[in-house]
């Protein structure tokens, strides 16, 4: 496969709307206002079920930080467990210790959990203190990619630190870049970084079905989505340039 379109599913509709579009893998999420967090059990086995792409659960208990008390590493460790046993292809890992660096033993009891699927690192590598000395240890630790934006909000804002991560990786892992991945700038992100794996949102809200509101709860009831026409647009875009 000459590029990766990685689309982000929220629920268990976003899974059938990304596999349908030409998506070639999900990460699937649960919570995101806070950024995705690991999805339930059920919602694991149902999309594992549902699917024949590629299936990467996020490994996160909670938002926030990453750094993580060992009491949620463990559940790390048994939700690894549950992903591995229900026959997902990987597994989307990132754990930090408080200075910045990659806390490399606890990523490696983690991928040891994992088993042999494939591992990829998410966007605590966009916390670390020095992106160099990180992309080494995560390479050493085996993970298959990073998730990053370069340490920058978007992909577009750290663009230039995305290609000098990618020309410092090479041919040892993968870097897939994420937030902000558009089909309107796919092409001059590919342009400028090199990259060959992206990662997408997609995402679109949509309006509650409910017929009756109470009118004292003035909360929105609206659920993050994918937009299947966006999808179509990013596949489209990425079938061009690596025609």
């Amino acid at each position: 496969m000459s590029f990766e379109l990685e689309v982000i599913a929220f629920d268990l509709a976003s899974c059938f709307i990304a596999e349908k579009a030409g998506a070639h893998r999900i990460e699937l999420c649960a919570n995101p206002h806070e950024g995705g967090t690991t999805p339930s059990f059920g919602m694991i086995k149902m999309a594992r079920k549902a699917t024949a792409i590629q299936l990467f659960p996020i490994i996160r208990p909670r938002g926030g930080d990453f750094l993580y008390d060992n009491t949620e590493f463990l559940a790390m460790c048994e939700d690894i467990r549950i992903c591995r046993d229900e026959g997902c292809d990987g597994v989307v890992i990132g754990m930090l210790k408080n200075d910045g660096t990659i806390d490399t033993h606890a990523c490696h009891e983690l991928i040891h959990h994992a088993n042999g699927m494939e591992i990829t690192f998410h966007r605590a590598f966009d916390r670390v203190q020095d992106q160099a000395a990180a992309l080494k240890d995560v390479i050493q630790l085996g993970c298959k990619r990073i998730l990053t934006s370069g340490g920058f909000p978007t992909a577009l804002e750290g663009k230039e630190q995305l290609k000098k991560i990618i020309e410092l990786a090479g041919d040892q892992i993968k870097i897939m870049i994420g937030s902000g991945v558009k089909s309107s700038n796919i092409e001059s992100l590919h342009a400028f970084t090199n990259a060959k794996a992206f990662h997408a949102s997609a995402r679109k809200l949509v309006d509650s079905t409910m017929h009756y509101t109470p009118s004292a709860m003035s909360e929105s009831l609206q659920k993050v989505s994918i937009d299947e026409s966006e999808v179509i647009a990013l596949r489209k875009k990425l079938d061009k340039i690596f025609a």
